[in-house]
Protein backbone atom coordinates (compact mmCIF):
# COMPACT_ATOMS: atom_id res chain seq x y z
CA UNK A 1 0.00 0.00 0.00
CA UNK A 2 2.84 2.34 0.94
CA UNK A 3 4.75 1.81 -2.37
CA UNK A 4 1.62 2.43 -4.31
CA UNK A 5 1.23 6.00 -2.36
CA UNK A 6 4.64 6.41 -2.86
CA UNK A 7 4.05 6.13 -6.89
CA UNK A 8 1.45 7.83 -6.95
CA UNK A 9 3.14 11.14 -4.28
CA UNK A 10 5.79 10.37 -7.20
CA UNK A 11 3.52 10.93 -10.18
CA UNK A 12 1.89 14.05 -8.33
CA UNK A 13 4.87 15.75 -7.95
CA UNK A 14 6.53 15.03 -11.70
CA UNK A 15 2.59 16.27 -12.90
CA UNK A 16 2.99 19.61 -10.78
CA UNK A 17 7.25 20.03 -12.48
CA UNK A 18 5.68 18.96 -15.67
CA UNK A 19 2.71 21.97 -15.27
CA UNK A 20 5.16 24.64 -13.84
CA UNK A 21 7.00 24.07 -17.02
CA UNK A 22 4.04 24.27 -19.38
CA UNK A 23 3.09 27.00 -17.78
CA UNK A 24 6.10 29.46 -17.68
CA UNK A 25 5.80 28.65 -21.25
CA UNK A 26 2.04 29.98 -21.54
CA UNK A 27 3.10 32.93 -19.38
CA UNK A 28 5.58 33.60 -21.91
CA UNK A 29 3.32 32.90 -25.06
CA UNK A 30 -0.10 33.69 -23.21
CA UNK A 31 -2.10 35.20 -26.55
CA UNK A 32 -3.92 37.95 -24.42
CA UNK A 33 -0.67 39.48 -22.82
CA UNK A 34 1.76 39.51 -25.48
CA UNK A 35 -1.17 41.00 -27.95
CA UNK A 36 -1.61 43.72 -24.97
CA UNK A 37 2.76 44.36 -24.23
CA UNK A 38 4.35 46.67 -25.75
CA UNK A 39 7.06 46.46 -28.54
CA UNK A 40 10.38 46.61 -26.16
CA UNK A 41 8.61 43.97 -24.36
CA UNK A 42 8.23 41.83 -26.28
CA UNK A 43 11.62 41.83 -27.97
CA UNK A 44 12.96 41.68 -24.56
CA UNK A 45 11.02 38.34 -24.34
CA UNK A 46 12.76 37.22 -27.65
CA UNK A 47 16.34 38.02 -26.69
CA UNK A 48 18.48 35.07 -26.24
CA UNK A 49 15.73 32.51 -28.02
CA UNK A 50 15.64 30.18 -30.97
CA UNK A 51 12.77 30.32 -34.01
CA UNK A 52 12.12 27.65 -35.58
CA UNK A 53 10.11 28.63 -39.19
CA UNK A 54 9.03 25.51 -40.79
CA UNK A 55 9.27 25.92 -45.09
CA UNK A 56 9.66 25.13 -48.40
CA UNK A 57 13.19 24.30 -48.46
CA UNK A 58 13.31 23.68 -52.70
CA UNK A 59 14.80 26.70 -53.57
CA UNK A 60 18.63 27.59 -52.93
CA UNK A 61 18.43 31.36 -54.10
CA UNK A 62 15.29 31.45 -51.00
CA UNK A 63 17.67 29.26 -48.69
CA UNK A 64 20.85 31.51 -48.98
CA UNK A 65 18.85 34.48 -48.46
CA UNK A 66 17.19 33.17 -45.45
CA UNK A 67 20.69 31.17 -44.20
CA UNK A 68 23.01 33.48 -45.01
CA UNK A 69 21.31 37.26 -44.73
CA UNK A 70 18.18 36.75 -42.74
CA UNK A 71 20.06 34.68 -40.27
CA UNK A 72 23.20 36.92 -38.94
CA UNK A 73 21.33 39.87 -38.81
CA UNK A 74 18.74 38.39 -36.70
CA UNK A 75 20.99 36.80 -34.45
CA UNK A 76 23.49 40.37 -34.36
CA UNK A 77 20.44 42.77 -34.06
CA UNK A 78 18.14 40.96 -31.85
CA UNK A 79 20.13 37.88 -30.65
CA UNK A 80 17.38 35.81 -31.72
CA UNK A 81 18.65 32.37 -33.09
CA UNK A 82 17.06 31.86 -36.73
CA UNK A 83 16.50 27.64 -37.39
CA UNK A 84 14.83 27.04 -40.48
CA UNK A 85 13.54 23.20 -40.90
CA UNK A 86 12.80 22.29 -44.72
CA UNK A 87 9.06 21.01 -44.90
CA UNK A 88 6.46 20.61 -47.25
CA UNK A 89 3.06 22.67 -45.88
CA UNK A 90 1.56 19.76 -45.80
CA UNK A 91 3.31 17.71 -43.71
CA UNK A 92 3.13 21.11 -41.48
CA UNK A 93 -0.48 21.14 -41.34
CA UNK A 94 -0.70 17.38 -40.78
CA UNK A 95 2.25 17.61 -37.37
CA UNK A 96 0.30 20.53 -36.32
CA UNK A 97 -3.77 18.44 -36.78
CA UNK A 98 -1.64 15.77 -34.88
CA UNK A 99 -0.14 17.77 -31.98
CA UNK A 100 -3.86 19.91 -31.71
CA UNK A 101 -5.83 16.06 -31.42
CA UNK A 102 -3.18 14.91 -28.89
CA UNK A 103 -4.16 18.34 -27.16
CA UNK A 104 -0.43 19.02 -26.72
CA UNK A 105 0.54 22.16 -25.18
CA UNK A 106 3.85 23.52 -26.39
CA UNK A 107 4.77 22.51 -30.32
CA UNK A 108 8.36 22.58 -32.09
CA UNK A 109 6.95 25.12 -34.88
CA UNK A 110 7.41 28.62 -34.30
CA UNK A 111 6.48 30.27 -37.61
CA UNK A 112 4.99 28.69 -40.99
CA UNK A 113 5.16 29.91 -44.73
CA UNK A 114 1.30 29.37 -46.06
CA UNK A 115 -1.14 30.69 -48.36
CA UNK A 116 -4.27 29.88 -50.23
CA UNK A 117 -5.90 26.76 -49.36
CA UNK A 118 -3.34 25.77 -46.72
CA UNK A 119 -4.35 29.17 -44.63
CA UNK A 120 -7.91 28.09 -45.06
CA UNK A 121 -7.65 24.81 -43.76
CA UNK A 122 -5.23 26.00 -40.87
CA UNK A 123 -7.89 28.70 -40.35
CA UNK A 124 -10.82 26.51 -40.11
CA UNK A 125 -8.97 23.54 -37.97
CA UNK A 126 -7.66 26.89 -35.32
CA UNK A 127 -3.95 25.65 -36.16
CA UNK A 128 -2.86 29.50 -35.76
CA UNK A 129 -2.17 31.20 -32.72
CA UNK A 130 -4.30 34.19 -32.92
CA UNK A 131 -4.24 38.09 -34.68
CA UNK A 132 -0.67 39.21 -33.95
CA UNK A 133 -0.03 41.42 -37.25
CA UNK A 134 -1.76 44.35 -36.32
CA UNK A 135 1.43 44.55 -33.39
CA UNK A 136 4.00 44.19 -35.76
CA UNK A 137 5.66 47.82 -35.96
CA UNK A 138 6.98 47.20 -39.57
CA UNK A 139 3.56 46.23 -40.49
CA UNK A 140 1.73 49.47 -39.11
CA UNK A 141 4.44 51.85 -40.83
CA UNK A 142 4.90 49.79 -44.75
CA UNK A 143 2.26 47.57 -45.74
CA UNK A 144 -1.28 48.97 -46.74
CA UNK A 145 -3.48 47.21 -44.45
CA UNK A 146 -6.82 48.35 -46.16
CA UNK A 147 -5.67 46.47 -49.68
CA UNK A 148 -7.44 43.54 -50.60
CA UNK A 149 -4.52 41.45 -50.48
CA UNK A 150 -3.87 42.00 -47.20
CA UNK A 151 -7.47 41.53 -45.73
CA UNK A 152 -7.95 38.04 -48.02
CA UNK A 153 -5.91 35.09 -49.08
CA UNK A 154 -7.68 33.26 -51.65
CA UNK A 155 -11.12 34.62 -50.92
CA UNK A 156 -9.87 33.32 -46.78
CA UNK A 157 -10.03 36.40 -44.24
CA UNK A 158 -6.99 36.65 -42.95
CA UNK A 159 -7.96 38.45 -39.66
CA UNK A 160 -4.46 39.26 -38.34
CA UNK A 161 -3.69 35.43 -38.53
CA UNK A 162 -0.51 35.41 -41.59
CA UNK A 163 1.61 38.44 -42.27
CA UNK A 164 1.90 38.89 -45.69
CA UNK A 165 5.74 37.88 -47.37
CA UNK A 166 5.86 38.58 -50.48
CA UNK A 167 4.67 38.59 -54.17
CA UNK A 168 4.68 37.90 -57.71
CA UNK A 169 2.11 38.87 -60.52
CA UNK A 170 0.31 37.74 -63.34
CA UNK A 171 1.82 40.11 -66.62
CA UNK A 172 1.36 39.76 -70.11
CA UNK A 173 4.89 39.02 -72.30
CA UNK A 174 5.37 40.62 -75.45
CA UNK A 175 8.12 41.95 -78.28
CA UNK A 176 7.91 45.45 -78.46
CA UNK A 177 9.29 45.29 -81.92
CA UNK A 178 5.93 43.75 -83.23
CA UNK A 179 3.80 45.42 -80.80
CA UNK A 180 5.17 49.05 -80.33
CA UNK A 181 1.44 49.70 -78.26
CA UNK A 182 0.66 47.02 -76.18
CA UNK A 183 -3.52 46.93 -75.48
CA UNK A 184 -4.33 48.46 -72.29
CA UNK A 185 -7.77 46.48 -71.72
CA UNK A 186 -9.67 43.50 -73.35
CA UNK A 187 -11.39 45.78 -75.10
CA UNK A 188 -8.44 46.85 -76.54
CA UNK A 189 -6.87 43.20 -76.76
CA UNK A 190 -9.79 42.17 -79.07
CA UNK A 191 -9.36 45.11 -81.70
CA UNK A 192 -5.38 44.38 -81.65
CA UNK A 193 -6.64 40.94 -82.74
CA UNK A 194 -8.90 41.99 -85.02
CA UNK A 195 -5.84 43.70 -86.58
CA UNK A 196 -3.45 41.05 -85.63
CA UNK A 197 -5.44 37.85 -86.59
CA UNK A 198 -3.86 34.76 -85.21
CA UNK A 199 -0.68 35.90 -83.08
CA UNK A 200 -2.45 35.62 -79.98
CA UNK A 201 -3.85 33.10 -77.74
CA UNK A 202 -4.28 31.55 -74.29
CA UNK A 203 -3.86 28.28 -72.27
CA UNK A 204 -6.72 26.11 -71.69
CA UNK A 205 -8.52 26.67 -68.48
CA UNK A 206 -7.31 23.62 -66.95
CA UNK A 207 -3.76 25.02 -67.06
CA UNK A 208 -2.70 27.34 -64.28
CA UNK A 209 -1.79 30.54 -66.33
CA UNK A 210 -4.84 29.80 -68.67
CA UNK A 211 -6.83 29.86 -65.62
CA UNK A 212 -5.19 32.89 -64.40
CA UNK A 213 -6.03 34.55 -67.78
CA UNK A 214 -9.95 33.57 -67.72
CA UNK A 215 -9.86 34.89 -64.01
CA UNK A 216 -8.97 38.59 -65.23
CA UNK A 217 -11.61 38.58 -67.42
CA UNK A 218 -13.57 37.50 -64.95
CA UNK A 219 -12.72 40.38 -62.99
CA UNK A 220 -13.27 42.59 -65.76
CA UNK A 221 -16.43 41.40 -65.48
CA UNK A 222 -17.84 41.52 -62.17
CA UNK A 223 -16.76 43.71 -59.16
CA UNK A 224 -13.81 42.18 -57.18
CA UNK A 225 -15.45 42.82 -53.73
CA UNK A 226 -18.50 41.34 -54.77
CA UNK A 227 -16.00 38.02 -55.80
CA UNK A 228 -14.15 37.63 -52.20
CA UNK A 229 -16.90 38.26 -50.55
CA UNK A 230 -18.83 35.54 -52.61
CA UNK A 231 -16.56 32.05 -51.85
CA UNK A 232 -19.45 29.86 -54.20
CA UNK A 233 -19.51 30.63 -57.66
CA UNK A 234 -22.80 29.15 -58.49
CA UNK A 235 -24.06 31.38 -56.15
CA UNK A 236 -24.09 34.35 -58.35
CA UNK A 237 -21.70 34.08 -61.06
CA UNK A 238 -23.80 32.44 -63.65
CA UNK A 239 -25.90 35.23 -65.31
CA UNK A 240 -23.16 37.85 -64.24
CA UNK A 241 -20.05 35.81 -66.56
CA UNK A 242 -22.17 35.52 -69.70
CA UNK A 243 -20.29 38.72 -70.76
CA UNK A 244 -16.96 36.87 -70.25
CA UNK A 245 -18.35 33.56 -72.58
CA UNK A 246 -19.16 36.15 -75.37
CA UNK A 247 -16.31 38.00 -75.20
CA UNK A 248 -14.09 35.06 -75.36
CA UNK A 249 -16.40 33.36 -78.33
CA UNK A 250 -15.98 36.51 -80.12
CA UNK A 251 -12.22 36.69 -80.13
CA UNK A 252 -11.78 32.90 -81.08
CA UNK A 253 -11.66 33.22 -85.04
CA UNK A 254 -8.65 35.54 -84.03
CA UNK A 255 -7.23 33.70 -81.86
CA UNK A 256 -3.84 31.13 -82.88
CA UNK A 257 -5.39 28.35 -85.24
CA UNK A 258 -8.66 30.72 -84.93
CA UNK A 259 -9.15 29.13 -81.72
CA UNK A 260 -9.80 25.31 -82.56
CA UNK A 261 -7.52 24.56 -80.34
CA UNK A 262 -5.19 26.57 -77.40
CA UNK A 263 -1.69 25.75 -76.45
CA UNK A 264 -2.55 22.69 -73.38
CA UNK A 265 0.13 24.31 -70.74
CA UNK A 266 1.93 27.71 -70.45
CA UNK A 267 5.73 26.11 -71.76
CA UNK A 268 3.73 25.40 -74.90
CA UNK A 269 2.57 29.06 -74.96
CA UNK A 270 6.21 29.98 -74.20
CA UNK A 271 7.33 28.16 -77.28
CA UNK A 272 4.87 29.39 -79.60
CA UNK A 273 6.00 32.49 -78.55
CA UNK A 274 9.74 32.24 -78.83
CA UNK A 275 9.20 30.53 -82.03
CA UNK A 276 7.40 33.88 -83.55
CA UNK A 277 3.62 32.41 -84.11
CA UNK A 278 2.42 34.23 -81.48
CA UNK A 279 3.69 37.99 -80.66
CA UNK A 280 2.77 38.01 -76.65
CA UNK A 281 2.28 35.16 -73.85
CA UNK A 282 1.74 35.32 -70.17
CA UNK A 283 2.87 34.53 -66.63
CA UNK A 284 2.34 34.55 -63.20
CA UNK A 285 5.80 36.06 -62.25
CA UNK A 286 6.24 39.64 -63.28
CA UNK A 287 10.42 38.71 -63.26
CA UNK A 288 10.32 35.30 -64.74
CA UNK A 289 10.94 35.95 -68.55
CA UNK A 290 14.57 37.35 -67.31
CA UNK A 291 16.31 34.29 -67.26
CA UNK A 292 14.55 33.67 -70.64
CA UNK A 293 15.80 36.39 -72.46
CA UNK A 294 19.57 35.81 -71.05
CA UNK A 295 19.59 32.54 -72.27
CA UNK A 296 18.36 33.27 -75.60
CA UNK A 297 15.40 31.83 -75.13
CA UNK A 298 12.87 35.00 -75.74
CA UNK A 299 14.20 38.00 -77.53
CA UNK A 300 15.87 40.42 -76.23
CA UNK A 301 13.18 42.85 -77.38
CA UNK A 302 10.95 41.33 -75.02
CA UNK A 303 8.47 43.45 -72.18
CA UNK A 304 5.95 43.04 -69.97
CA UNK A 305 2.86 44.79 -69.51
CA UNK A 306 -0.38 44.60 -67.69
CA UNK A 307 -4.11 45.65 -68.53
CA UNK A 308 -7.02 46.56 -66.71
CA UNK A 309 -8.77 45.87 -64.65
CA UNK A 310 -5.45 45.16 -62.78
CA UNK A 311 -3.42 42.57 -62.61
CA UNK A 312 -4.08 38.96 -60.19
CA UNK A 313 -1.34 38.69 -57.55
CA UNK A 314 -0.40 35.85 -55.73
CA UNK A 315 0.79 36.76 -52.03
CA UNK A 316 2.05 34.45 -48.99
CA UNK A 317 2.28 34.58 -45.73
CA UNK A 318 4.21 34.07 -42.91
CA UNK A 319 1.94 32.56 -39.52
CA UNK A 320 2.27 31.67 -36.09
CA UNK A 321 0.73 28.40 -35.30
CA UNK A 322 -1.52 27.69 -32.37
CA UNK A 323 1.21 25.77 -29.88
CA UNK A 324 4.09 27.59 -30.94
CA UNK A 325 6.98 27.80 -27.72
CA UNK A 326 8.22 31.18 -28.75
CA UNK A 327 5.51 33.42 -29.79
CA UNK A 328 7.44 36.52 -28.99
CA UNK A 329 10.51 35.44 -30.81
CA UNK A 330 8.32 34.57 -33.94
CA UNK A 331 6.57 38.37 -34.25
CA UNK A 332 10.45 39.63 -33.81
CA UNK A 333 11.53 37.36 -36.78
CA UNK A 334 8.43 38.18 -38.74
CA UNK A 335 8.84 41.72 -38.17
CA UNK A 336 12.29 41.41 -39.13
CA UNK A 337 11.40 40.10 -42.50
CA UNK A 338 9.08 42.51 -43.27
CA UNK A 339 11.63 45.39 -42.59
CA UNK A 340 12.60 47.25 -45.95
CA UNK A 341 15.80 45.83 -45.52
CA UNK A 342 15.05 42.13 -45.78
CA UNK A 343 12.58 43.48 -48.18
CA UNK A 344 14.63 45.02 -50.61
CA UNK A 345 17.71 42.40 -50.27
CA UNK A 346 14.88 39.88 -51.25
CA UNK A 347 14.36 41.34 -54.43
CA UNK A 348 17.78 41.09 -55.76
CA UNK A 349 17.98 38.62 -58.44
CA UNK A 350 21.03 37.10 -56.64
CA UNK A 351 19.22 36.51 -53.91
CA UNK A 352 15.46 35.81 -54.35
CA UNK A 353 14.42 38.11 -56.56
CA UNK A 354 10.64 38.39 -55.78
CA UNK A 355 8.80 41.22 -55.36
CA UNK A 356 7.95 42.72 -52.06
CA UNK A 357 5.11 42.81 -49.83
CA UNK A 358 5.47 46.63 -48.63
CA UNK A 359 3.99 49.38 -49.95
CA UNK A 360 6.79 51.40 -52.17
CA UNK A 361 4.96 54.51 -51.12
CA UNK A 362 5.44 54.07 -47.45
CA UNK A 363 9.52 54.26 -47.57
CA UNK A 364 11.73 57.03 -47.03
CA UNK A 365 13.32 58.27 -49.46
CA UNK A 366 16.53 56.83 -48.67
CA UNK A 367 15.06 53.00 -49.09
CA UNK A 368 13.15 54.70 -52.50
CA UNK A 369 16.04 55.31 -53.81
CA UNK A 370 17.49 51.84 -53.17
CA UNK A 371 14.36 50.59 -54.46
CA UNK A 372 15.00 51.89 -57.87
CA UNK A 373 18.57 51.03 -58.09
CA UNK A 374 17.56 47.83 -57.92
CA UNK A 375 18.20 45.99 -61.66
CA UNK A 376 15.75 43.59 -61.80
CA UNK A 377 15.61 43.96 -65.81
CA UNK A 378 14.36 45.92 -68.37
CA UNK A 379 11.68 43.40 -68.70
CA UNK A 380 10.43 44.13 -65.11
CA UNK A 381 7.43 46.76 -64.24
CA UNK A 382 8.32 49.07 -61.54
CA UNK A 383 7.10 48.45 -58.07
CA UNK A 384 4.90 51.05 -57.73
CA UNK A 385 3.42 50.42 -61.09
CA UNK A 386 2.64 46.62 -59.85
CA UNK A 387 1.62 47.62 -56.39
CA UNK A 388 -0.95 50.41 -57.81
CA UNK A 389 -2.17 47.64 -60.36
CA UNK A 390 -2.52 44.44 -57.42
CA UNK A 391 -5.72 42.22 -57.55
CA UNK A 392 -5.87 39.41 -54.67
CA UNK A 393 -7.14 35.85 -55.52
CA UNK A 394 -10.99 34.94 -55.36
CA UNK A 395 -11.65 31.23 -53.68
CA UNK A 396 -9.72 28.82 -55.08
CA UNK A 397 -13.49 27.69 -56.10
CA UNK A 398 -13.64 29.78 -59.09
CA UNK A 399 -10.86 27.59 -60.57
CA UNK A 400 -12.74 24.45 -60.81
CA UNK A 401 -16.00 26.56 -61.64
CA UNK A 402 -13.54 28.56 -64.66
CA UNK A 403 -12.26 25.36 -65.98
CA UNK A 404 -15.38 23.49 -66.15
CA UNK A 405 -17.70 26.23 -67.40
CA UNK A 406 -14.79 27.29 -70.28
CA UNK A 407 -15.48 24.02 -71.73
CA UNK A 408 -18.84 24.11 -71.92
CA UNK A 409 -19.54 27.98 -73.08
CA UNK A 410 -16.04 27.86 -75.60
CA UNK A 411 -14.76 24.80 -76.35
CA UNK A 412 -18.22 23.05 -77.26
CA UNK A 413 -19.32 26.56 -78.78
Amino acid sequence: MKQIMLLATIGIIALLIAACGNSSIEVKNEEVNLLQEDWSTIESLAKGSEVRIFMWGGDEGINRYMDEWIAPRLKEQFDVTLNRTPMDINEVLQKLMTEKRANRGAGTIDVIWLNGENFKNAKENELLWGDFVQQLPNVQAYIDMTSLDAQFDFGTPIEGLEAPWGKVQFVYVYDEDKVPNPPASFEELRQWMTENPGRFTYPEASDFTGNAFLRHLLYNTVDVETLLNTPDPDAFVEESSVPMWDYLNDIKPNLWRKGETYPTSLTELDRLYSQGEVWMTMGYNEARVESLIANGTFPESTRTFVMEPGSIGNTHFLSIPFNSPNAAGAMVAINYLLSPEAQLAKMEPGMWGENMSLDPTKLSETYRQQLDSIDRGQSVLPADVLQERFLPEVSAEYVNWIQEQWFNEVVRN
